[in-house]
């Protein structure tokens, strides 16, 4: 049964455990929006909230809960700008998750 809920300013950690106990091997989403993504000038990037969100998902690779995994994937969303046919965003996607101490391990996914 398809099921949508949203709660609004509840801090990251409040919510992970319980929906991931309640989704079970079922998939789903959790998406952090209204974030602000900081400045970067090291790859040239001035920090901005539009399209600054962190999506969770359980059990799948895509946001479309279409391609089924053992494990979840977490998708950082910044906003796509190409200039002559070259991503300009993506070497911040990668500073953002040296932020972290973690990898961009898959290819980028857009909507």
């Amino acid at each position: 049964m398809p099921m949508e809920c949203q709660l609004y300013d509840l801090p990251v950690g409040s919510i992970e455990h319980a929906f991931t106990a309640a989704i079970g091997a079922n998939t789903g989403w959790i998406n952090w929006e209204s974030l602000r993504w900081p400045d970067a000038p090291e790859v040239g990037f001035r920090g901005e909230s539009k399209h600054a969100e962190v999506t969770l998902l359980f059990n799948s690779r895509t946001r479309e809960l279409d391609e089924r995994a053992d494990d979840h994937t977490v998708l950082v969303h910044v906003r796509s700008v190409s200039i002559d046919r070259r991503e300009m965003r993506e070497p911040y996607a990668y500073w953002l998750a040296e932020q972290v101490g973690l990898n961009v391990i898959g290819a980028e996914q857009r909507n």
